[in-house]
């Protein structure tokens, strides 16, 4: 190829594939081992003619040797330049079956080499065997018992946590967080477990302090708004009885009223607090085994679910949670980071002296290299017969041969070394018998 400048060019294939500079200079070699491979062609031909010549004009001796090992040597550099200049291209542009075998076999080539590697690497004995020899588990449990080793992960594990925060939008989250937690939430019926929850809240005695705190609330509040209560009554009496009649109900209703919070507050064993104690054990009974309560309260959850303020607390968790993630992945100091360090360090403590943990992970990578290049051998050496196929065959050509040539050219140069010795001893063996 002709360069331009002192500089050789770069040429784009198909499919990305490019002869480079680098190629260029390598072709330069195989052109001059080309040249060393002719000159011995050449010289053993002046060696073949003068020797002929000697014996013609009735020298004896040496010269029948030298011809015949110079034939030889010709036979055998003609014979290798052949063979060569077939793999790249048709031999002094003769259509010779066989010939110009890379070019024109070329995807034939790159399927073969697709099989070649999905037959003897891209199966599930040798990817098994391959990864047990590298004790991957081992290594990792003891590059990770590092305390600099394990502080580098966590770096980059941050970082790529904060990445992902980032490029993540929040609108799209929101409405997937929000999706989900309403799905979940229509799923599960959650009367029974209330009922449960409230049978043991109510065995334990743990709600007699909400009733203390409402009784307190109650009385408190009657002590305040007496005449509030005092007017309530009076306006709902009839409009003939006399004013005094209604204004003496209404305060006796009212004093009835906060004797019998007052003493709801003050007596734990009161016998409305022993009701209300009924009623929760009732309610809670209701709820796990009544199937009109439990229809109820699957309604009520329906509706408070769907509420707006409901759908916006849901959308809002999202944005803590992520700003309570990405704060922590950033400070270096935080509980997430520390016990990120924390517990890659103890991974590694255990990969290093936990035997049976080790087995146990080798095998999971083990499978999983196994499933991924059984599942997938197809398509991974599709990539490589699609990206030969799509490869120019000229430039494949040109490329190979600048990568392998300068080898190859030492096929011709030994082929005539051995053709003129091979041919030097089966003439020595022949005149010896012959004579």
């Amino acid at each position: 190829m002709s360069t331009t400048g002192g500089r050789a060019p770069r040429t784009a294939g198909a499919g990305g594939f490019a002869y480079t500079a680098e190629d260029e200079e390598k072709r330069r070699g195989v052109r001059r081992m080309k040249a060393t491979a002719t000159a011995l062609l050449l010289l053993v031909a002046v060696v073949y003619a003068l020797a002929t010549w000697a014996g013609a004009a009735g020298v004896t001796g040496w010269p029948g040797y030298v011809a015949a090992a110079a034939e030889a040597g010709m036979v055998g550099a003609l014979a290798d330049w052949f063979a060569v200049t077939a793999l790249f291209r048709r031999p002094m542009g003769l259509p010779i079956p066989h010939t110009a075998i890379i070019p024109t076999k070329k995807d034939q080539l790159g399927a073969s080499l697709g099989t070649f590697v999905g037959e003897n690497f891209l199966s599930a004995d040798v990817v098994r065997t391959r990864l047990h020899a590298l004790d991957i588990a081992g290594r990792l449990g003891a590059w990770l018992s590092e305390p600099a080793h394990a502080d580098r992960v966590t770096a980059e594990l941050s970082t790529a946590l904060r990445g992902a925060l980032t490029v993540l939008r929040d609108a799209d989250v929101q409405a997937v967080v929000g999706e989900v937690i309403t799905r979940r939430a229509e799923a599960v019926e959650v009367a029974p477990g209330i009922g449960q929850t409230l049978d043991r809240v109510v065995a334990d005695g743990a709600h007699h302090r909400a009733v203390d705190l409402v009784c307190a609330r109650a009385h408190d509040w009657l002590v305040l708004h007496g005449d509030s209560v005092m007017d309530a009554v009076q306006g709902g009496a009839p409009g003939w009885t006399p004013r005094f009649v209604d204004r003496k109900v209404g305060e006796r209703v009212y004093k009835e009223l906060l004797r019998f919070v007052t003493e709801m507050r003050d007596m734990p064993g009161h016998p409305a607090r022993g009701a209300i104690d009924r009623f929760l054990v009732d309610f809670a009974a209701d709820l796990q085994g009544d199937t009109e309560t439990r229809a109820r309260v699957e309604r009520l959850k329906s509706d408070l679910v769907a509420r707006p303020e409901v759908q916006d607390v849901i959308a809002s968790v999202w944005g803590s949670v992520r700003a309570m993630i990405v704060s922590a992945a950033e400070d270096e100091h935080s509980e997430l980071r520390q016990r990120a360090r924390a517990s890659l360090l103890a991974l590694g403590a255990r990969l290093t002296t936990d035997a049976q943990l080790r087995r146990k992970v080798e095998g999971w990578l083990e499978d999983a290299a196994a499933y991924v290049v059984t599942t997938y051998r197809s398509e991974i050496t599709s990539l490589i017969t699609d990206t030969v196929a799509s490869w120019d065959a000229d430039q494949t050509s040109r490329k190979i041969e600048a990568h392998i040539g300068r080898d190859l050219q030492f096929i011709r140069i030994n082929g005539t070394v051995v053709g003129a010795l091979a041919g030097l001893v089966i003439y020595t063996v022949s005149h010896s018998l012959g004579g």
